[in-house]
């Protein structure tokens, strides 16, 4: 699944290929997965342009002249930009076809993608109902109040900080990242946490995913960015997908665990329970 990183690296790239192109129409094959009104959405685009494209936490948000169109990647959800005639594939799902006679694809194997139109006041509302944690930036994410979340807790860190509630962005890739780093093991619950160990998670998490925004992101099985170049994360992950391989500070083989259903790598000596 696409995480922050990805995310992020697709938007640059939206931003350099459809930055002030309008659309003309707009065909949707999949309708269940625009989670608004459908008629809206096939109405409401045409003839509106797109003047940003932004990003909160794994959402991707079009600026248009009078609705945000709020996009999910989900698993395996990716944008094509064609200059001319599209050619057929059985995975293309949203077509937004621009004045200029070119067209954005929507692409998404399994189709979990999601699609919201709303308009521009609801885009707070959107996000408050979904507990959206702050950006990982030093400006945005206050040490004080992750502390202080994490200390009077019992859940278990990994899959809390999968929830997307605590900070942004961060999924299975970066969490097992970030725990390594600060030698955390992924099933401690937050109240058995040291000031210490959430500094380090902390720092951790903003130094991490902005490491992984400057690589482009990982290619793990299907990811590639807007332009179809595939990141370069993956050469820098520690423990993520290195089941067996000796762990890279101090030797010991890396394990696979499931910790609240999901596959979690970790090193046994350094991040001990």
């Amino acid at each position: 699944m696409p995480e922050l990183p990805e995310v992020e690296t697709v938007r640059q790239g939206l931003e350099r290929l459809v930055l002030g192109k309008r659309i003309q129409s707009v065909q949707v094959n999949v309708p269940k997965m625009v989670k608004t009104d459908n008629e809206l959405f096939k109405l409401g685009l045409p003839g509106q342009s797109i003047h940003h494209v932004r990003r909160r936490g794994k959402y991707l948000l079009f600026d248009l002249d009078d609705f945000t169109m709020i996009s999910h990647l989900r698993m395996e959800g990716k944008y094509l930009l064609f200059p001319g005639a599209v050619p057929e594939n059985k995975h293309f799902h949203f077509f937004f076809l621009f004045t200029d006679g070119s067209t954005l694809v929507y692409q998404d194997v399994r189709k979990f993608g999601t699609f919201d139109l709303l308009a521009k006041e609801q885009e707070p509302e959107f996000f408050s109902k979904r507990k959206m944690g702050p950006e990982p930036t030093k400006e945005a994410f206050k040490l004080k109040a992750f502390e202080r979340a994490l200390l009077f807790s019992k859940k278990l860190i990994k899959p809390w900080l999968l929830d997307q509630t605590l900070v942004a962005g961060l999924g299975n890739i970066y969490v097992d990242e970030v725990l390594w780093a600060a030698r955390v093991h992924p099933m401690r619950s937050g109240d058995s946490l040291k000031k210490a160990e959430i500094k380090r998670i902390h720092e951790e998490v903003i130094a991490i995913l902005a490491l992984a925004i400057e690589k482009g992101g990982s290619t793990i099985r299907t990811y590639q960015n807007t332009l179809g170049m595939n990141g370069t994360m993956q050469d820098f992950l520690r423990v993520y997908g290195q089941t067996d391989k000796p762990c890279p500070r101090c030797g010991q083989p890396i394990q696979k665990i499931k910790v609240a259903g999901r596959g979690t790598h970790f090193c046994p000596k350094c991040q001990r329970l």
